[in-house]
């Protein structure tokens, strides 16, 4: 009888754990389903004011200066996937400037002078959470003297607002083929259109 009721406690306790264990599965499966169902594909126009900042800059005696250069952010951003979005980034440098540009051989510089130079960016996005970005892609800047191709990394926070608005702040990194590297860090305000 003793062995009846022992047996009859264990079998009551792994009965309960199981039944517990079933339950919060459940939830779990019904929240992820939940979070898959309420994502929707969507667009997000987004605009930021940005400072560039340039190491192979030169002031108007031709003399290394490292420059900080004032900067607009328009973004065109389409998430497809919970987790993915493809955009085109562009940033629009305000201001005329010089920097030295190192030639492949990287024997050879040169001072050139850059006029409100453009540098648009088609860009891959990973979304980890709701809100960290973390952004690669390739583009161009183009200025009147001359045009560079460039690579450019990121990471962007985003903040959730209501009516579909949210603000974001942004880094990045700007690999210039043999030309010069700059790097930008911005704030900005985004809307999303589409979607639920």
């Amino acid at each position: 009888m003793l062995y009846v009721k022992r047996y009859f406690k264990k079998s009551s306790l792994i009965s309960l754990l199981f039944c517990l264990t079933f339950i919060y599965s459940s939830q779990i499966t019904a929240q992820e389903n939940e979070e898959k169902e309420a994502f929707s594909s969507h667009h997000q126009i987004g605009i930021s004011i940005n400072h560039v900042h340039v190491f192979e800059g030169r002031d108007e005696e031709g003399n290394h200066e490292t420059l900080t250069l004032p900067a607009w952010g328009i973004d065109y951003t389409y998430q497809f996937h919970e987790k993915w979005a493809i955009g085109l980034h562009t940033d629009f440098i305000v201001e005329k400037f010089k920097v030295e540009k190192v030639y492949e051989s990287g024997n050879d510089k040169e001072t050139v002078e850059r006029s409100y130079p453009i540098a648009p960016a088609l860009m891959g996005i990973y979304k980890p959470n709701e809100h960290w970005s973390f952004l690669l892609g390739f583009g161009g800047e183009f200025a009147k003297e001359e045009d560079f191709f460039l690579t450019r990394a990121g990471v962007e926070y985003g903040y959730e607002l209501p009516k579909g608005w949210e603000i974001f702040g942004t880094v990045s990194y700007d690999f210039k083929w043999n030309a010069y590297d700059s790097w930008g860090i911005g704030l900005g305000i985004a809307k999303n259109f589409g979607g639920k």
